[in-house]
């Protein structure tokens, strides 16, 4: 039997955090849902997750500030980096260099496709972990 993955969704529009989650669960992922950066700051450091999926533009701590308390929480504790994909709906030329230099691996923009996100997530988590 094959693991079921976690995987953090940080968005605060409600229409995005349904079609993502229905997206992921067909796609075989446990999904957490939190609506703000800070909110994905706490998840991170009290559970486990194979990959967030990180909405650069929420109010309050945005993507970019919360994936950088991520990585100094990992860097603090010796913990290897969590896969943190940027999500936007914006795909303006640059807008994945400033995600990749704020510390996020990944990149989609929004609306989420299935075939992007499967590539995605089958890039930065190991699939192969089988459970007894």
């Amino acid at each position: 039997m094959q693991q079921q993955h976690r995987v953090l969704l940080a968005e605060d529009n409600k229409i995005n955090q349904v079609v993502a989650v229905g997206t992921l669960k067909k796609l075989g992922y446990v999904v957490d849902i939190v609506e703000d950066g800070g909110q994905a700051v706490a998840a991170c450091a009290a559970e486990e997750y194979d990959a967030v999926l990180m909405d650069v533009m929420m109010p309050g701590v945005d993507g970019y500030q919360a994936t950088g308390m991520i990585r100094e929480h990992e860097r603090a504790n010796g913990l290897k980096p969590l896969p943190i994909i940027g999500l936007s709906a914006r795909a303006m030329a640059g807008d994945r260099e400033i995600a990749l230099e704020a510390g996020m691996n990944d990149y989609l923009t929004k609306p989420l496709r299935t075939s992007a996100l499967e590539e995605v997530l089958g890039r930065w988590i190991d699939r192969s972990v089988v459970v007894d």
